[in-house]
């Protein structure tokens, strides 16, 4: 696809992006075995080791995690009350989008206790190994993955078509949880409402967005400091990813949305 050749002009000294169906790839450029921090694009396969672990029955979407009155479900989308960071709560669940490193790695801890092992083993055994995924989880599970596109490609085409998890359940974890409530769109602003899913960014109607305009409203998936990001469409059935090593800034918030949307012209 020749319109992936634009991120040639990104400023970055390394950088690949692809774009793939279900059913296999529609192009890839650069160098797609070269191993980058995916940064916060780590919340999608955390998110989907946390789905495996409810298929299982290892945890339950609505048993009591983190801080008072918060859930499982809570700590996905953003909505226990939780601050960025580690710390005390800022607000009751359910009240406004915080986005929230710490409740994802208390979501994380919480598989973890109940499976009786390391989240970084659970989530090796849930979801790199039967993807076939060639990185590990270095770190954090907000942000501490660290592997190449072909592994980022790899998760698209499961979202495009789950194997792991039924189909169902990723149409749960990709449609909005707790509706209506506001907050920041790190780095884009604040959105009313800031729809999320369980660890999946959801377009809508946001706007400014980190995709493009040809996105269609069901487009989820999530962008990382690092200058990454992975987003899955489902109407256009196609995905498109992007792994650098250019920290995310002010060069992102007009060039991915223009990839998107060359890809997006491109591929239909």
């Amino acid at each position: 696809m020749d319109s992936l050749q634009t991120i040639d002009g990104w400023g970055a000294r390394t950088a690949a992006a692809g774009v793939t169906r279900a059913g296999g790839e529609l192009g890839v450029h650069g160098p797609r075995d070269a191993e980058l921090r995916w940064a916060s694009v780590t919340k999608l396969l955390t998110g989907f080791a946390v789905l495996v672990a409810v298929k299982e029955g290892t945890v339950d979407l609505d048993e009591p995690a983190g801080p008072s009155g918060s859930t499982l479900r809570h700590l996905l989308a953003h909505a226990s009350g939780l601050p960025p960071e580690e710390g005390p709560p800022l607000m009751p669940p359910g009240r406004r989008r915080i986005y929230s490193n710490a409740g994802i790695e208390r979501a994380a801890e919480l598989v973890a206790e109940r499976a009786g092992m390391p989240f970084a083993d659970y989530f090796r055994n849930a979801v790199v190994q039967p993807l076939g995924l060639a990185g590990a989880l270095h770190s954090s599970p907000a942000w501490g993955y660290r592997g190449p596109l072909d592994d980022l490609l790899a998760l698209a085409r499961e979202l495009l078509a789950p194997t792991l998890v039924a189909p169902e359940t990723l149409a749960e974890a990709t449609s909005v949880q707790f509706p209506g409530l506001a907050g920041v769109l790190p780095s884009w602003g604040r959105m009313e409402p800031n729809d999320w899913g369980l660890a999946f960014e959801l377009r809508d109607g946001k706007s400014p967005h980190w995709t493009g305009s040809r996105n269609s409203p069901r487009t989820f998936g999530h962008f990382g400091a690092a200058g990454t990001f992975l987003w899955v469409d489902p109407d256009a059935g196609i995905a498109c990813g992007v792994l650098t090593d250019r920290e995310f800034g002010d060069w992102a918030k007009d060039a991915w949305p223009a990839l998107s949307d060359a890809v997006l012209a491109e591929a239909q």
